[in-house]
């Protein structure tokens, strides 16, 4: 059994989460050396290079265990504290899509912000597992129903994508009808270069792909903002759209087509009162928001 103690397993954790040795330093209030020593007798106790030593420093495969125990001991001694007369609040390092955490994600962690302090990671819904698997995060709105490695999964709903564009962009680009051609050729708005929404929209409505411009927004209520102003067209989720179509703002480009996402809910499979509290609101949100 690898003989460490709990300022190695901080060290470890705070290094990774902040990025740097200097930075995570200052924030247990420590010098560099100390941290660099803690993380060099850890990694002794192992038998394992836990850290990648780059800029931001990484976790590494073997550290992966290592890390997530670090955040359920941090989870589990903060409860205590409280239920002990404690004070502070207990932190949640949680991973959630932009388009969630834009529309339905937002009310749900509202509920809990007096109970719980949370530290929310915005990733892609195709990534956010792989920050389950470094144990960065205990649990993520995720497309992938295969559960990490001592995870839970709860299916939480569709999120429905649909075509839509500003009425000018449609009135430019699509004056006698939405053909294929015509929406392979007009200017497309993509979230980064992760996001693969709209090529697969094109793909599975029309068989081609996009052979106009491609305009990048990284930010999920820019990117609306985008098609409303008429920079090009996107698949938006109804929550996004749905206030911009009321106002006659967009317009939906192809009705009757569009691009689903099955999203998911995992969660460690050690518990917490704190996951569970979030949990179940997530859950909760998730059943009146989504398809």
């Amino acid at each position: 059994m690898t003989n460490f103690d709990l300022a190695q397993l901080e060290a470890l954790a705070a290094v990774v989460e902040e990025g740097t040795f200097d930075a995570a330093a200052r924030r247990l209030h420590v010098t560099p050396s100390a941290i660099s020593q803690r993380v060099k007798g850890f990694e002794a106790a192992a038998g394992a290079v836990l850290l990648q030593r780059s800029k931001p420093a990484r976790i590494t495969e073997a550290g992966v265990a290592y890390l997530r125990l670090a955040h359920q001991v941090r989870a589990l001694i903060a409860e205590v504290s409280l239920e002990t007369g404690g004070e502070g609040a207990v932190t949640v390092p949680i991973a959630v899509n932009g388009d969630s955490l834009n529309t339905w994600v937002l009310p749900a962690l509202a509920s809990l912000s007096g109970a719980m302090t949370f530290d929310v990671r915005r990733v892609d819904q195709d990534h956010s597992a792989d920050l389950l698997r470094q144990g960065i995060v205990m649990a993520a709105v995720t497309a992938s129903a295969e559960p990490v490695q001592g995870c839970s999964v709860t299916r939480l709903g569709l999120m429905r994508y649909r075509p839509m564009c500003s009425p000018e962009f449609g009135e430019r680009w699509f004056r006698d009808a939405t053909t294929s051609d015509s929406l392979a050729h007009a200017p497309m708005l993509v979230f980064d270069r992760s996001d693969d929404l709209q090529d697969r929209y094109l793909v599975e409505t029309t068989g081609e792909r996009c052979r106009a411009r491609r305009h990048y927004v990284p930010s999920s209520a820019d990117f609306a903002e985008a098609v409303r102003l008429g920079i090009g067209w996107a698949v938006l989720p109804r929550q996004q759209s749905e206030r911009w179509e009321a106002t006659g703002e967009l317009i939906d480009m192809f009705p009757g087509t569009g691009v689903d996402v099955t999203l998911y809910w995992q969660q460690w499979s050690v518990r917490t009162a704190a996951l569970e509290r979030l949990s179940n609101a997530i859950i909760a949100a998730a059943s009146s928001e989504l398809d």
